[in-house]
C-alpha cells in the first residue's frame, strides 16, 4: 500500500455514521419526547421492565420469543457490541467489508479483528468455506477466535443474504464453536419484503446468537441513541448476559430516561411509527434504485441495494479515469468523489475493504433536499424523483459518473 490514513482521515474519529433516513423526526414521536423532557434520570444499566418487555414485544412479532431477563437496553449499539466483545474474550471475526463500527471496538480492547471474504452475492455473512479456512489459520497462529460478528442485512452493501449461505456459514461457526452476534439494524428497511427472505441467524442457531438492533437504523432519530439485545436461552446465554450488564455498568452505559420514553413508543410499533416506517422505506428504495441505475449505466460495479439507505460502488472499471485525476486508493477516491458530489462518500477502507480497490458507500439521504418542509414532502409525495431538489442531486450523481465513464474510454489503451 502506498499509503495510511493521513492526518485528518483516522478510522475512528473520523469514520461514517450509520446512513441517516434525512427526514423530519415522526411530530408523535417528538411529542412522546418532549412529554418526558422533565425527566433529569436515566434507566438502570441494561434497561428498566417496561423497556425491556417493549423489546420483547417487538422481537416477538418477528418470530423471535425473549423474555425480558434476556434483553439489555444500551445508549447506541457501539456500547452493547463493546460489553459483548469484552465479555466474550478472544479473537473476533468479521466479514469483508463489513460497518465502520464494528472492528474498532476489538481494537480498542486490544483484540485482534479478522476479516473475513463474503461471497459475490451478498454481503454481511462470510462465505463458509473462508470462514473455515480463517478459524484454521488464526488459531494455527497461536490466535482464539471465539466471535464472529455478522449482519443478514447488510451496511455498507445493502444486500440481503440468501438462507441457504446464511445455514452454511452458521453450521461452520457452530462446528468451531463461535459465539455470534448478528447485527439487525436493518432488517425493518427492506425494500421490497415479498421478494426478500430475511431469516435472522438466531432462528437457526437460537442458543449461541446474540442479537443486536440499534433503532437508529429504523425507528428513532440518530441523535437519539438506543439499542437491545437480546441473549439466547440456556446457561451460557445467562452468563453472558450478566457479563454484559458489568461492563455496561463499568462504562454508565444507560439510555437517558427522555430517550428511553421514546424507545419504549417506537418499540411497541404503534401505528404513526409503522406507517412512518413504511413511507421511509419506500422513499429510500426508490432514491436507492435510481442511484444504483446511475452507477451502474456509467460502467461502475454495483449489487442491487434491498435494503437500508445506502448502495456499496466499485469503480474499477472506471480506473483509467480516476488516475487520470490522480485518484489512487480508496481514501483518494473518498476525497474525490465527496468533493465532486457533494455528499459524503466513505471508502471501502472504512468498512475492512483493501486500500486499494476504488469502492465507496454512498448514502440515499444525501439525496434529499436539507429543510423539513422539502423533506417531508419527499416523504409524501407519489413522485418523489421528479421533485426539483430531488431530481438535481440525481442529475449531479449521474452526471459524475457518466463523465468518469467517458474519460475511462479515451484513456483506455487501444486493443
Amino acid at each position: 500500500m502506498r499509503r495510511t490514513d493521513p492526518q485528518g482521515h483516522g478510522p475512528v474519529r473520523f469514520g461514517p455514521p450509520l446512513p441517516e433516513d434525512g427526514l423530519p423526526v415522526l411530530p408523535e414521536l417528538s411529542a412522546v419526547l418532549a412529554a418526558a423532557a422533565s425527566r433529569g434520570d436515566h434507566e438502570p444499566v441494561g434497561g428498566g421492565p417496561a423497556l425491556r418487555e417493549a423489546a420483547c414485544g417487538y422481537w416477538d412479532r418477528r418470530g423471535l420469543h425473549c423474555a425480558p431477563d434476556r434483553a439489555a437496553a444500551g445508549p447506541g449499539a457501539p456500547s452493547l457490541l463493546l460489553a459483548l466483545t469484552a465479555a466474550l474474550g478472544g479473537d473476533v471475526l468479521v466479514p469483508r467489508p463489513c460497518a465502520a463500527w464494528w472492528a474498532p471496538y476489538a481494537r480498542l480492547l486490544g483484540r485482534p479483528a479478522f476479516h473475513v471474504p463474503t461471497p459475490p452475492e451478498s454481503g454481511g455473512v462470510p462465505d463458509p468455506y473462508a470462514l473455515l479456512e480463517t478459524v484454521r489459520r488464526v488459531r494455527a497462529e497461536g490466535g482464539d477466535p471465539r466471535l464472529l460478528v455478522l449482519s443478514v442485512a447488510d451496511d455498507p452493501t445493502a444486500t440481503v443474504s440468501p438462507p441457504e449461505l446464511l445455514h452454511e456459514t452458521l453450521e461452520a461457526a457452530q462446528g468451531e464453536g463461535l459465539h455470534l452476534v448478528s447485527d439487525e439494524t436493518w432488517r425493518d428497511t427492506l425494500h421490497d419484503p415479498h421478494d426478500t427472505v430475511l431469516l435472522s441467524p438466531a432462528e437457526m442457531l437460537p442458543d449461541r446468537v446474540t442479537v443486536v438492533t440499534d433503532l437508529a437504523g429504523s425507528l428513532l432519530p440518530p441523535g437519539w441513541p438506543a439499542a437491545v439485545a437480546r441473549f439466547p436461552a440456556g446457561e451460557d446465554g445467562d452468563g453472558l448476559h450478566a457479563r454484559v450488564l458489568d461492563v455496561l455498568t463499568a462504562l454508565d452505559a444507560r439510555v437517558a430516561a427522555p430517550v428511553a420514553a421514546a424507545t419504549g413508543y417506537v418499540l411497541a410499533e404503534p401505528e404513526p411509527v409503522t406507517a412512518r416506517v413504511a413511507a421511509t422505506v419506500r422513499l429510500h428504495a426508490r432514491l436507492a434504485a435510481a442511484a444504483h441505475s446511475a452507477v451502474v449505466a456509467a460502467g461502475a460495479l454495483s449489487r442491487p441495494p434491498h435494503a437500508g439507505r445506502h448502495l456499496y460502488v466499485d469503480l474499477t472499471p472506471l480506473r483509467p479515469a480516476l488516475t487520470a485525476h490522480g485518484v489512487g486508493d480508496a481514501q483518494e477516491l473518498e476525497d474525490f468523489l465527496s468533493a465532486r458530489l457533494g455528499m459524503p462518500a466513505p471508502g471501502g477502507h472504512r468498512f475492512g475493504d483493501d486500500l486499494e480497490a476504488p469502492r465507496v458507500r454512498l448514502s440515499t439521504g444525501a439525496l434529499l433536499p436539507a429543510s423539513d418542509p422539502q423533506r417531508a414532502e419527499c416523504l409524501t409525495s407519489p413522485a418523489p424523483l421528479e421533485l426539483p431538489h430531488v431530481r438535481g442531486a440525481l442529475t449531479r450523481l449521474e452526471s459524475v459518473f457518466d463523465e468518469l465513464r467517458d474519460e475511462a474510454q479515451r484513456w483506455e489503451p487501444p486493443r
